[in-house]
């Protein structure tokens, strides 16, 4: 083809375009902006389409993410309600900008790692089976990586990610999540994924943004999105604190509700509201013009059924029917689009398909009911279906077809109410459908992991949206008790369960299972907040029978854990354990919070408790040597940690706590072999390479411990830790002004981060800013009263004592 000629695919695009009626105010603003420069005090950096259902918010969507691309050059992603995390919605963005020739890599990367751990776990056998983890090591994994107790001062952050364990193998599930959380450096990625991966993502778009005009990000669906990305996102647009966006982003923002004024109220001067309502009566005039239909009754006809709705106006344009039919002053939209389609197994295929939220053939085929209808199907399946989906009112998002809302209500409803008992049969062959598929992809996992699985979360969804529609009141109660481990397997899990809810009781027209769905959805709004609300909700109006209900205690204790409300948490497994003594759970959450409150004598008693009910577990003998460590008992740590390293040597996370251990007891040479074999069986293990690295310095390798942390930084960026060691390096040196622009770095990630404050204040001694050093001091003080090194070090300085030998840190780490 020569040079510069326009391919099939864009010029079928083009006549595609140019058939594209109304809106053209929209489409005018939208283009304009692209002619001010973002210095422009005119130019608009968000734009926020807004209206009804029908009223063509996702068409114009599109036609604007095409104009980008084909007259500005834009890069583009668009992002919808399949995103269920701001992880996800930043996996989508870079999906797309691959397919555009512009790949994230580094963003892939940390993405891929975070499934891998989520994944590894998911993949984990049920409990009971020989060949998988000890129960304990599921109860670990169950406990989350927020939970477990070792991460002082993390507070709200830790309520703001799934529990993700990362198995590595029989009874070192536990192990491993043990390794991620010894203080906030090594948790960052699973503990608060948005912190860690939002920097990297702006990185990449701003090194996309370099090469192109113009980087467009589309986001539909926005009142179900709104919820989950508005913080996000106004924090991208007002903070510098994750990282810059390129000025020449623009965001464009679709829902059926006007921006949230809570989050979008003071930035008036850089969003563009695109509020839209139904075409006007020129604009459906012309669409319908352009297919064909110029009789003046029809037409009239046409507008009085769509109410000028845009989906409508498409759906009754491809289907113009007669004049004949149109005497009946009765009709509406759906009644005259099955009217017009003689064909009864299509008009049964029309209906049967609005059964599901989604639809593929298989789904299709689980809809149908009618014996005439099921042989069409068996003979011709592929080909009706295909004639569904080419239907104007049928969309396609993520390979799976969807019905517009306008037009899939009133199907719905008159399915419900011209033949209930047709409506429960089909809706319960549904429910036993996906049900097959989930055991199918699970194969037997336990209810409580398989909530973390996609597989197996995904038809567990729609089986239940199923059987609410069927039996709503019968339904209900097991609805409630099975999204205790929804709600336990993160937020993004127990926002989908819930929104089930609600659109089950919309659906099926039930107060009670819509009004359950709009209270936990409500419960479920502050994401770091988890499931405390939603179990509080649960516990007190669902009637949850013994085991129900310990269930709930232990999530929220849990919960109530990752957001520092330690005394709730333990009243939470205090009570669980007064139902069911042997929930070895509860016990462990015991043993976790009391060592997070420094009650490390309790924290043992906690663990005789799980010990009792794990004989032998490695696990527990690990998080004894833990507790052991932590309570600065080094002697006592080592007796417990190496049994676990001889029974498996390859145990690289018992490696790295008994290498901790050897550094705080000096056997720094013995500390650095455990460290070196760490990571040569897991050579991504941040935590054991940013504590090499202070080994490596301590013996004068300044170099190697450069070298260590940057691969701990390529691994995980951004986090506080890795900078704060980094400074330490550079003030062991002598290169006192290097150390403290690190330690500044880590203190901008983390104001809290009170190690870092006290190895500036001697970074500042050493320089002669005694003032400067004593103010760093206090303020790590003040931020930790328990920090005695600090304390140590103030009243040195105030009593004009010379620095020590060094000015080695000992705070926590």
């Amino acid at each position: 083809m020569g040079r510069g000629r326009p391919s099939m695919q864009e010029l079928i695009q083009r006549r595609r375009n140019a058939g594209f009626v109304g809106r053209q105010r929209e489409l005018h603003a939208f283009r304009n902006n692209f002619g001010l420069p973002p210095e422009d005090g005119r130019h608009r950096f968000v734009f926020h389409v807004h209206g009804h259902a029908g009223v063509g918010k996702t068409w114009l969507m599109r036609r604007l993410e095409e104009t980008a691309r084909r007259e500005y050059g834009a890069l583009t992603a668009r992002v919808d309600e399949a995103a269920g995390s701001v992880p996800e919605a930043m996996a989508a963005i870079s999906e797309q900008f691959a397919r555009q020739g512009r790949e994230f890599t580094a963003l892939d990367r940390r993405l891929a790692t975070y499934r891998q751990r989520r994944h590894e776990a998911e993949s984990v056998p049920a409990e009971g089976e020989r060949t998988g983890p000890s129960t304990g090591s599921m109860v670990a994994a169950r406990a989350g990586l927020t939970g477990l107790g070792l991460v002082p001062g993390v507070g709200a952050l830790a309520g703001a990610v799934d529990p993700v364990p990362l198995a590595e193998g029989t009874d070192r599930l536990r192990a491993a999540l043990s390794s991620r959380l010894r203080d906030h450096k090594d948790v960052q990625l699973v503990l608060d994924p948005v912190e860690t991966l939002t920097p990297l993502l702006v990185r990449e778009l701003s090194e996309a943004a370099a090469a192109v005009p113009w980087l467009v990000l589309f986001f539909d669906t926005y009142e179900r999105l709104g919820p989950l990305l508005d913080p996000w996102l106004r924090t991208l647009l007002t903070s510098e604190r994750l990282g810059t966006l390129p000025a020449n982003t623009v965001l464009v923002l679709a829902g059926q509700t006007r921006p949230d004024p809570g989050c979008w109220g003071d930035l008036a001067d850089v969003v563009a509201e695109l509020p839209l309502e139904p075409f006007t009566d020129a604009e459906a005039r012309q669409l319908l013009g352009a297919k064909g239909i110029t009789d003046e009754p029809v037409v009239r006809e046409v507008l009085r059924l769509s109410g000028r709705l845009p989906v409508l106006v498409s759906t009754l344009a491809e289907n113009p029917g007669t004049g004949g039919d149109l005497d009946d002053p009765s009709a509406t939209a759906v009644d005259r689009f099955l009217k017009w389609e003689r064909d009864p197994v299509r008009r049964s295929a029309a209906l049967a398909g609005a059964l599901p939220r989604r639809l593929n053939e298989d789904i299709f085929r689980a809809a149908v009911d009618e014996d005439i209808f099921r042989a069409a199907v068996d003979e011709d399946g592929a080909e009706l279906f295909g004639w569904l989906r080419s239907l104007p009112f049928i969309g396609d998002r993520h390979g799976a077809a969807r019905y517009h809302d306008v037009v899939r209500a009133p199907m719905l409803r008159l399915r419900r109410t011209t033949s209930p008992q047709r409506w429960i049969a089909a809706h319960t062959r549904l429910a036993e459908t996906f049900a097959g598929w989930r055991e199918a992809a699970a194969g037997g996992l336990d209810p409580r992991d398989g909530w973390r699985l996609a597989a197996w979360s995904g038809p567990r969804l729609e089986e239940w949206y199923h059987l609410l529609c069927a039996r709503p009141s019968a339904a209900l109660p097991g609805a409630l008790r099975d999204g205790i481990g929804a709600c336990d397997a993160g937020p993004a899990v127990a926002r989908r369960w819930a929104s089930t809810l609600v659109e089950a009781g919309e659906d099926a027209d039930s107060d009670a299972v819509r009004t359950w769905g709009w209270s936990l959805v409500e419960a479920l709004a502050d994401e770091r907040r988890r499931g405390i609300e939603a179990m509080g909700l649960l516990l007190a109006r669902a009637g949850l029978d013994a085991p129900a209900r310990v269930a709930a205690l232990v999530v929220r204790g849990w919960h109530r854990r990752s957001v520092e409300e330690f005394d709730g948490a333990l009243e939470d497994f205090r009570r669980a354990l007064e139902l069911d003594p042997g929930n070895v759970r509860a016990h462990f959450g015991r043993a976790v919070v009391h060592r997070a409150t420094g009650d490390f004598t309790a924290a043992m008693d906690a663990l005789d408790g799980v010990a009792a009910l794990e004989p032998g577990s490695t696990w527990v003998q690990r998080e004894r040597g833990e507790t052991c460590r932590r309570a600065g008992r080094y002697e006592e740590a080592l007796a417990l940690l190496d049994p676990v390293v001889a029974a498996d040597p390859a145990d690289h996370v018992a490696l790295g706590s008994r290498g901790q251990t050897m550094m705080a007891l000096g056997r720094i040479q013995e500390a650095l072999a455990d460290f070196d074999r760490a990571i040569e069986l897991n050579g991504d293990y941040t935590w054991a390479l940013v504590r090499r690295a202070r080994v490596r310095s301590t013996l004068g390798d300044a170099a190697g411990a450069l070298d260590d942390l940057d691969r701990a930084e390529a691994l995980e960026p951004a986090i506080a830790g890795t900078l704060g060691e980094r400074g330490d390096i550079h003030r062991f040196a002598g290169r006192y002004e290097e150390a403290i622009a690190e330690y500044d770095r880590a203190l901008a990630l983390d104001p809290g981060y009170a190690w870092a404050l006290g190895s500036r204040a001697m970074a500042n001694e050493a320089l002669g800013r005694r003032a400067e050093a004593l103010a760093d001091l206090d303020r790590a003080v003040a931020l930790n009263p328990g920090y005695a090194w600090a304390v140590a070090q103030r009243e040195r300085l105030l009593l004009g004592g010379d620095s020590p030998e060094g000015g080695r840190n000992d705070g926590p780490g």
